[in-house]
């Protein structure tokens, strides 16, 4: 629920902030700030985005979404991490361009707006840190850009007035946007190995087999499967062949699961002399432990 109200109010600053800045952007005439407010508006409307995906992630699951609605929270995420990819590698080939033609602008206009839009993003970049959600760090890596960004802004602009060489503007502004570009790229790759279905890189398969095998009465453990929804909740599901039935059995594999932040497992008991789908037996001679 924080995380949803957080992602609202990192949303209507940005929207208010945005306008305010076009306007600020024609009447300093630097185009700095302009394409900064464009820049801005694109970061409005992705994190209303992330709110409306947020929302509905909070959804259970019901016959059309049987898992819940989890993942629309990393889709969340990931919309917002390709906006931020396009727009530091925009900024990136702004910057160069600016280097090899510096301009004059209105630096005194520059700092007065730089001030104020660091301490309007830094209050929203404060009110969006908590939060646990994929989606929340994309906008929160946002916030803390507009900020970083707008103290760049500030420094530069003191730093021209004072000594007159333009192409400050232009390298502070590279920085920024390649340590955006850097993080971004790592966030994908996290969203991306959640949609390959990829282990949680905290879990260590052969351990939990190891921990399982030790639960008396269970024979053997195969078909494991592991699968994060959204980088928090792990998902599991095997086949443990017992002795005998036993319920106390997947109690105990259960409650063993948890410790590995397994909250939802699905467990298929069967006899040893049980014939399971054949493909299982490919594995067997790795997995098969003689008592």
């Amino acid at each position: 629920m924080k995380t949803e109200k957080n992602i609202l109010i990192a949303f209507i600053l940005n929207l208010v902030f945005s306008i305010f800045e076009f306007i600020g952007g024609i009447f300093t005439g630097s185009i700095s700030i302009l394409s900064d407010s464009i820049h801005d508006l694109g970061d409005s409307i992705s994190i209303g985005l992330s709110y409306f995906l947020e929302k509905k992630s909070k959804k259970g699951p019901d016959t059309k979404y049987t898992y819940g609605y989890i993942r629309f929270s990393v889709l969340g995420g990931l919309i917002m991490t390709c906006i931020l990819l396009i727009s530091s590698s925009f900024i990136i080939y702004e910057a160069i361009k600016r280097l090899l033609n510096p301009i004059d602008i209105n630096y005194n206009g520059m700092i007065i707006f730089a001030v104020f839009g660091f301490i309007v993003n830094l209050i929203a970049s404060l009110v969006t840190r908590d939060g646990d959600s994929i989606n929340q760090k994309a906008v929160n890596l946002h916030m803390l850009e507009d900020v970083l960004g707008w103290l760049i802004v500030l420094i530069g602009a003191i730093v021209i007035k004072l000594t007159n060489i333009n192409r400050i503007d232009s390298i502070l502004s590279i920085l920024v946007a390649a340590f955006i570009f850097i993080n971004a790229i790592r966030n994908l790759k996290t969203i991306t190995d959640l949609f390959l279905e990829k282990t949680p890189s905290n879990i260590d398969i052969s351990k939990i087999k190891k921990d399982l095998l030790k639960i008396k009465g269970v024979e053997d453990i195969h078909h494991i499967h592991i699968r994060s929804i959204d980088g928090y909740n792990n998902y599991i599901s095997m086949h443990i062949a017992v002795k005998e039935y036993d319920y106390k059995i997947k109690n105990k594999v259960k409650e063993k699961l948890q410790d590995y932040n397994i909250s939802h497992s699905t467990l298929e008991l069967e006899l040893l002399d049980e014939d399971c789908d054949k493909e299982c037996r490919v594995d067997e001679k790795h997995t098969h432990h003689h008592h």
